[in-house]
């Protein structure tokens, strides 16, 4: 017999009460809209602009309208619409207009490189890509040739393969309210969204993730009572990225269902996000742990934070320190989650049984179980260190297109993170998945960071690890082995990959070494890394500002 660790029964409803006439994530805005249509929604705390629910909807409509009379086809896997976007109104309102649509939307990270973006906009076969003014250029220079032909507007370009729309243009495609398109018929089943993240070889993958499992997910953490994550009473900081999941369905979306209002920042900066909570009496935030450990620096926190009522984190493990530090100046402690893009995200959470504590990311969330299994196939007893497995609504349908790497045939999803279970049952995490490297929550793989300097030419090979960081939770480290004759330094190779990955993939540390060790096969022995040159891979330092 497995052992599992669940609120309900894997076989219990995800959704119950009011939540079972949600099809979609754009029915979770449309109901707050008719129970409250004058709350506000949104609040962009740059230009300080408000919209009201009833307006968000509305707009949200009468861009799905625009879209479908463009040309474009919902389906099961309906066509593509890629976003290039940061946090904003015009954000959600596209968001919320290409789901309504029946068409499938692919947030983009703004911080990826035009080559990164064209690879992605290549695989999933975009048909139109939505740019906000701030990354026309960007935008312009990531339209692949290969994608389906569509007359480019805005932009002058010699390339005709894909729609762009500026943020100008997104509000031109807004019609009056009295439009009448007759929006399409959704299943719960259909593609929801398309979230891409690098695969272990270097190759971005598609996260498949269905209505159903968005809804869900939600659904569930909206039933948490003790306390509630959001309420419509409450005011919710939106400063983690809306092209992540964790920002989007755990932060927008579950805000948006709640009917609480959604304060949106483009960018965190510990002080100016600390005056922001102040002056809009926010009531709940939702980070991650470079964010609190950043502000614990700032005097006069603990007066900023007086209006929050919740702290929470995710995206990656929150050390105890910081855990601590918030405790002892706010007198709050701060709810711990884990999940991934491929649970949409949420899985466990300290909320389900109202236990904050250091350490311990908590019960799964209903309709959820998870297994910790050893490598031999065998369940581990509770205490022990394994693997974990996780079953339930919220688990994706596969990698894109053709759901390859999903859940097992008895819906089970390995998810590669080490972590054991309490006597409660409860959560701890170990360690992460092999090899991965989690910046700032997000997911870095060695082997495309790797397979970028090694596409450099002073590079001969390169191996590459993480190590701590203070701020990020982790960093990327390399190993440089040059090819013979070659007088690169560590700054010039740092500036040089910095031109073809992300920001937050680029090697913050890098080390010129003669060799590499290796296996008897001839492979670089990964696991002899750190034993030959050192958990941080010191030496010279490369800081990429």
């Amino acid at each position: 017999m497995c052992q599992t660790a669940s609120v309900n029964s894997v076989n219990s409803p995800a959704r119950t009460g009011t939540f079972n006439d949600v099809v979609t994530v754009s029915d979770f805005l449309t109901n707050s809209a008719l129970r409250n249509p004058d709350r506000v929604a949104l609040i962009e705390a740059q230009t300080g602009e408000r919209i009201s629910y009833s307006a968000l909807d509305s707009k949200a409509s009468a861009t799905a309208a625009a879209l479908l009379e463009s040309g474009l086809t919902p389906s099961r896997t309906g066509d593509r619409v890629a976003m290039l976007m940061g946090n904003s109104i015009e954000f959600v309102i596209s968001y919320f207009g290409i789901v309504r649509a029946g068409l499938v939307p692919l947030p983009l990270n703004p911080g990826y490189t035009s080559r990164e973006i064209t690879e992605i906009l290549e695989i999933s076969q975009a048909k139109v890509l939505l740019v906000s003014a701030e990354f026309a250029e960007l935008g312009a220079d990531s339209v692949p040739d290969s994608c389906p032909a569509m007359l480019c507007e805005e932009i002058t370009s010699t390339r005709d393969s894909i729609r762009i729309f500026l943020k100008k243009s997104i509000k031109s495609l807004i019609r009056k309210p009295d439009s009448k398109v007759e929006f399409p018929k959704i299943a719960v089943d259909n593609l929801g969204i398309l979230l891409f993240t690098s695969g272990s070889d270097g190759i971005a993958k598609g996260v498949m993730l269905t209505h159903e499992n968005l809804v869900s997910n939600v659904s569930a953490l909206l039933e948490l009572r003790n306390p509630p994550i959001v309420s419509a009473e409450d005011t919710v900081l939106a400063v983690l990225p809306l092209f992540h999941i964790y920002g989007l369905n755990t932060v927008l979306t579950m805000s948006l269902a709640a009917g609480a209002s959604v304060v949106i920042l483009d960018r965190f900066d510990a002080s100016e996000s600390l005056e922001v909570i102040a002056r809009e009496h926010v009531t709940t935030v939702a980070g991650a742990p470079a964010m609190y450990l950043l502000w614990s620096r700032i005097p006069g926190m603990t007066d900023a934070m007086r209006p929050v009522r919740l702290l929470s984190s995710g995206g990656a493990p929150l050390p105890v320190e910081v855990f601590n530090r918030f405790e002892e100046l706010t007198g709050m402690r701060i709810f711990e989650g884990y999940g991934m893009t491929e649970s949409s995200p949420v899985i466990t959470s300290t909320v389900v049984n109202s236990r904050a504590r250091a350490g311990c990311v908590g019960l799964p969330i209903a309709g959820t179980s998870i297994r910790i299994m050893a490598d031999s196939g065998d369940e581990v007893e509770f205490g022990d260190p394994g693997e974990i497995w996780v079953k339930g609504p919220g688990v994706f349908l596969g990698y894109w297109p053709d759901r390859n790497g999903g859940p097992d045939s008895d819906g089970w999803f390995g998810t590669g993170d080490i972590g054991y279970q309490d006597q409660d049952g409860a959560l701890h995490l170990v360690d992460r998945r092999r090899e991965l490297i989690i910046v700032n929550g997000f997911n870095v793989f060695p082997r495309e960071v790797e397979a970028a300097l090694e596409a450099l030419t002073d590079v001969a090979e390169a191996a590459v690890l993480g190590r701590p960081d203070s701020e990020t939770g982790e960093a990327v480290g390399a190993l440089i082995v040059l090819v013979p004759g070659s007088s690169a330094t560590p700054e010039s190779i740092g500036a040089s990959v910095a031109e073809t990955l992300a920001r937050f993939k680029c090697p913050t540390q890098i080390r010129i070494v003669e060799s590499l060790p290796r296996s008897a096969t001839g492979k670089i022995a990964k696991g002899r890394l750190r034993e030959v040159y050192g958990v941080d891979v010191s030496g010279e330092t490369i800081v990429q500002d």
